[in-house]
């Protein structure tokens, strides 16, 4: 497996584990009132966004590159 191959992985695994993560704090929230879950939650979801934007700009920047 190339390095953008493994990269790329990475960031599609980080995105999923960011976007469960912010559904388990919200949820948490709902059952507990804590701002703090609130605030995590609201966090995580702000920073899957900002890891498909990099996503993206990865893939345009290094599309000339092999996956092998």
């Amino acid at each position: 497996m190339s390095l953008k191959a493994f990269h790329v992985v990475f960031v599609l695994v980080s995105t999923a584990l960011a976007i469960g993560f912010g559904f388990w704090a919200v949820g948490d929230y709902l059952e507990s009132r804590s701002a703090l879950h609130l605030s995590l939650g609201i966090v995580s979801f702000v920073s899957s966004l900002g890891l498909v934007w990099y996503g993206n700009w990865f893939l345009k920047k290094y599309k000339k590159l092999s996956y092998l």
